[in-house]
């Protein structure tokens, strides 16, 4: 059903990807619900109505019914059983079913295989005694927590039975899988949006450098030959058929030689996709707004080329408490910064980001230098 202009939407989740949609939804008139139980949500303090509960909170969810038109989220770790308990009164995209396959690895992991999409070596660790069963082609590999892991937690590097035993015993016996560890030439990311009707539009593929587990810059377009943006498009399609997904989707793909790996999937906006917001006709959120309306998908194309920093809680706190010196980015041409509009800081924190647009290539020496600019702040 197209929802138009002036209708209250809901969002479930109150960081800076809510707060990014409500931004795009007030753009075109839309009124929005944010539901999280943070006062101090990034999303909230820009909504029209926050509602400060539990995602899980049936009162909540019953207000959100009663005043919304439609609900989607901002990340994968909201209940799937308060998605499709939305469902059965109000549109809702991406729903239960999706979110539920993926905001678990090993429900994720096993989709990807039992579709046929490229997927890397892995071993399911659901108790200690599945560790006896691991083939040693799998060391040296990465242990993942198969829940609530995201920017580096939950993860640890595992050489050998003997440091996988160790590092499950660290994560509480919790379920796990094991991935062997890849040899990677290139990080890439598809951010797609999907239309109740079927069509598909892909964004540019963006490169991604990740520290610590943790997104650090996106080039966009990314640095690839024609074959290989066409197969990780067409992998990020597969993805989102398979799924029956409805909204905006981001596919992770690691690149070895010719060999391409789905490395995760994000049923939302993603972190690698902001750049979309000053390169692109119509941003990540904006088709995040489209679909969960209806309305017509934008055009995702980019005008300009762009090069994304993340802008972390390093740069206030390291190397010691301090503002950073934005007269550095802001004397700068082509500069867009954003800020996330969080109160505390904290050393591996996203606070904000940058955005480098240029009409030309972005080489190595430009990255290089604005990379220098970040560190200086």
């Amino acid at each position: 059903m197209i929802i138009a202009p002036k209708k209250m939407l809901a969002m479930l989740g109150g960081g800076q990807l809510g707060r990014y949609f409500v931004m795009s939804a007030h753009k075109m008139g839309y009124k929005v619900t944010v539901l999280d139980p943070d006062p101090q949500s990034p999303a909230g303090r820009i909504a029209d109505v926050h509602l400060c509960s539990a995602y899980d909170d049936k009162n909540a969810l019953d207000e959100i019914i009663s005043t919304c038109e439609a609900a989607t989220t901002e990340f994968e770790n909201i209940p799937a059983d308060s998605l499709n308990y939305l469902k059965q009164k109000i549109q809702v995209y991406p729903d239960g079913e999706s979110v539920r396959v993926v905001q678990n690895r090993i429900r994720e992991k096993t989709f990807l295989r039992e579709n046929a999409i490229p997927v890397g070596k892995f071993h399911i660790i659901n108790e200690e005694q599945d560790i006896t069963n691991i083939p040693e082609d799998l060391f040296p590999g990465i242990l993942k927590i198969a829940e609530f892991g995201y920017d580096g937690k939950g993860q640890k590097p595992i050489d050998c039975k003997t440091s996988l035993t160790k590092a499950f015993d660290e994560f509480q016996k919790k379920p796990c899988i094991l991935e062997k560890r890849v040899s990677l030439d290139k990080e890439v990311s598809v951010v797609l949006a999907r239309s109740a009707d079927g069509l598909i539009k892909c964004h540019p593929v963006a490169e991604n450098v990740h520290v610590n587990g943790i997104l650090d810059s996106t080039l966009a377009p990314a640095n690839i030959d024609q074959l290989t943006e066409k197969n990780v498009n067409d992998l990020a399609k597969m993805v989102a058929l398979k799924l029956n997904y409805v909204g905006v989707m981001a596919v992770e793909f690691f690149i070895s030689g010719r060999e391409i790996f789905v490395n995760e999937i994000a049923p939302r906006p993603h972190n690698s996709g902001h750049y979309t917001i000053d390169a692109c006709y119509s941003s990540q959120f904006d088709q995040q707004v489209r679909t969960l309306t209806e309305m017509p998908i934008g055009n995702p194309m980019n005008h300009s080329n762009a090069f994304m920093i993340n802008l972390l809680g390093d740069s206030w706190e390291l190397p010691s408490p301090h503002e950073p010196e934005w007269t550095k980015i802001m004397d700068e041409n082509n500069f867009n910064l954003h800020l996330y509009g969080k109160e505390e800081p904290r050393v591996g924190r996203k606070m904000g980001h940058v955005t480098f647009l240029s009409n030309e290539t972005i080489n190595q020496d430009e990255i290089d230098r604005l990379q220098k600019i970040k560190k200086s702040l």
